[in-house]
């Protein structure tokens, strides 16, 4: 199983970067997981557009899905082809509140509602889901093929059903939005405590640290994930990519510099 990242950003993306989007492969199929703002111009650096065999949306903030609209009109128009819809999996909501902004976009996506602790097969994955602690119907999940799994948060405050989908994962997706819980916000994010606490008693192998809010410092969260996992935490960036399982190699858990591109281990 391959593993891009394709944006970071919590809430909005850093200067040059993108807010949340990946792209996970495995024989030859690509799977769009959360299409955030400028990930679709990150997505166009792997694979042609017209290569996305499905897309999986965790929830309806705008921040996992604006890319679909730019997607569907790439779809429409895209030298002069009409592709059959692309399937489209998201919880339930999601769908109609994306209508509200663009009622064409039936024509480019093939809607498929996937409820709250639902599993599913999509190409050569099966995709295990559970619902997360976050404002509205949210999708964490499971994705496993060949023997390999990858947990991902999706948006969530503290929850023993991440723990769930985590247990033993290759890696962890997981999103660490606060440094500190602001005192008048409910848990719907995770601080750094709270995500490592959480991977370990997954017994996850690895945390990949995602959904950092863009004003927090990013060494600061990771070290923090680290402590309180007790174990390897490394902060995803765009273009960042991974392959589960993989055999031990030495990894940066900083950013390389702009417009580099590395392959890392999840050891």
């Amino acid at each position: 199983m391959e593993l891009v990242v394709l944006g970071v950003g919590g809430g909005w993306p850093r200067a040059g970067g993108a807010a949340c989007g990946y792209l996970v492969s495995h024989d030859g199929f690509n799977l769009w997981v959360d299409a955030g703002t400028g990930t679709m111009a990150n997505l166009q650096k792997r694979i042609d557009l017209l290569d996305v065999d499905a897309i999986v949306v965790s929830h309806r903030h705008f921040d996992h899905f604006l890319d679909l609209y730019p997607y569907f009109l790439a779809r429409r128009y895209h030298l002069g082809q009409r592709p059959d819809p692309v399937p489209l999996y998201a919880p339930p909501g999601m769908f109609e509140h994306a209508l509200q902004l663009e009622a064409e976009l039936t024509g480019a996506y093939d809607p498929r509602e996937v409820e709250l602790g639902r599993s599913f097969r999509v190409g050569p994955f099966r995709i295990e889901t559970a619902p997360m602690a976050h404002p509205v119907p949210t999708l964490g999940m499971r994705i496993e093929a060949d023997g390999s799994v990858l947990a991902y948060s999706a948006d969530t405050g503290p929850t023993d059903e991440l723990v769930g989908l985590a247990r033993e994962a290759d890696l962890l997706l997981c999103e660490c939005t606060w440094l500190e819980r602001p005192a008048t916000a409910p848990p719907f994010h995770l601080t750094p405590e709270e995500a490592g606490r959480l991977a370990a008693r997954a017994g996850a192998a690895k945390v990949l640290v995602t959904h950092i809010w863009p004003a927090v410092d990013r060494e600061t969260v990771r070290q923090r994930v680290a402590e309180a996992f007790g174990g390897p935490a490394v902060l995803a960036w765009e273009g960042m990519e991974i392959t589960l399982p993989a055999p031990d190699s030495s990894h940066d858990s900083h950013d390389p510099r702009p417009g580099s591109s590395r392959k890392t281990s999840p050891r």
